[in-house]
């Protein structure tokens, strides 16, 4: 049993060094793109920051990782260790194909996998189906009341209301979850965040680009294009540091919720408390990948989706960090690939429908899509190759 807790433990850094290696685009790529820092002073400056994140935050991804997918009864640490395979398998393949995809995804779909595989679809821990029920009802309330709003503020202007129904409806159901959690209203949590966030943080990252985007550009109308250029270049270092430290602060949580189940399920400790080594050997392994760089991941985000000015990355990466950290603050594990590509696409689309390149866009959604279900399957097969050589 030691030797599998030790050999869980190295490849749960492995799956967050595979995770700074792939997820490395969403912090720096915009500054890239800009030229504001060379590549590899973008690389540098998101590990420091990757580092800092799990230290200014709680660990409570990392129980929602570690606690709420798989039954705790039921989570042996073989479960765990075939789970974080199938995982680090997807992010390296996707990661050499230079496809951004969702590393917590990707190893929540591995512990479904496994998990599956040992113990049935009885060993998940599904959501309640009342709780589903009334967030279907909040969600399509709160998705008829953007589109009122947004219908009445284009007729105001006196632009045609009913283009404007469709956009309303999806910023009412993207506003609708967060204010749900936050409020206590619903108890969103689990595996019913995870699917739920992969269509509300890639939209909570285009809307808040997109608002942010335009307030700027009416702010700094006035000013010299080439000031503004250099105004902006300088203050993408600091957006780009907050949205390092909300990448690092939400991901690196990952590994540390696999190790401490690792430990918890091999009687190493008595309560899931994430230990101080863990945090800090967890976010320096995806400091490390981080500054290795996927640099395939990175050229697809800078340089595919859209055309980035230095005003639009930093208000692409202040509004994919402020997501990030928002969501870790209230313990939701969203994908900063997601909230990353959104807040990319939504900063673009300020310039209009044709500026995005939607092509990519659905590329990359079609990867966020495969995920769970592509990762879910390597690790079912590897659980059940595992089991019949070692069990």
């Amino acid at each position: 049993m030691e030797i599998i807790i030790i050999l869980g433990i190295l490849i749960a850094l492995l799956f967050n060094f595979a995770n700074g290696l792939n997820d490395a685009a969403n912090s720096i790529a915009t500054i890239i793109a800009t030229k504001a820092l060379t590549p590899l002073q973008a690389v540098g400056l998101a590990a420091v920051f990757n580092l800092l994140g799990p230290l200014l935050f709680t660990t409570a991804i990392a129980k929602t990782i570690g606690r709420g997918i798989v039954d705790p009864a039921l989570l042996t640490p073989h479960i765990i260790f075939a789970g974080m395979i199938g995982s680090v398998l997807w992010i390296l393949v996707t990661s050499y194909f230079g496809i951004p995809v969702s590393s917590s995804h990707a190893l929540i779909g591995g512990l479904l996998g496994s998990g599956i595989a040992a113990a049935g679809i009885g060993g998940i821990l599904w959501p309640d189906i009342v709780v589903v029920e009334l967030l279907a009802i909040y969600c399509l309330f709160g998705a008829a009341l953007g589109a009122l709003a947004l219908a009445a503020i284009a007729s105001f202007k006196g632009e045609n209301w009913a283009n404007y129904l469709w956009l309303g409806a999806l910023v009412g159901f993207t506003l609708t979850v967060p204010l749900l959690i936050a409020t206590g209203t619903l108890p969103i949590s689990g595996l019913l965040a995870v699917v739920v966030f992969i269509v509300v943080s890639p939209m909570l990252g285009l809307i808040s680009a997109f608002a942010f985007g335009i307030i700027v550009v009416r702010t700094v109308a006035r000013f010299p294009p080439r000031r503004l250029n250099g105004i902006f270049r300088h203050l993408q270092i600091f957006s780009g540091s907050l949205q390092s430290i909300g990448h690092g602060s939400n991901d690196a949580q990952n590994a540390m919720g696999m190790i401490t189940a690792f430990l918890l399920a091999g009687g190493l400790i008595s309560e899931f408390v994430v230990p101080l080594w863990v945090i800090i050997a967890s976010a320096g392994a995806i400091s490390l990948g981080t500054l290795l760089g996927g640099w395939r991941v990175i050229d697809r985000m800078a340089n595919k989706i859209t055309k980035i000015r230095p005003y639009q990355g930093f208000c692409a990466s202040t509004a994919a960090g402020s997501v990030l950290s928002l969501m870790t603050a209230f313990g939701v594990p969203v994908s900063t690939t997601h909230a990353t590509s959104g807040a990319i696409m939504g900063i673009g689309a300020t310039r209009g429908y044709s500026a995005v390149k939607w092509g990519i866009v659905r590329e990359i959604v079609a990867a966020w899509i495969m995920t769970i279900p592509a990762s879910a399957i390597v690790a079912g097969i590897v659980y059940i190759g595992y089991r019949a050589i070692f069990l």
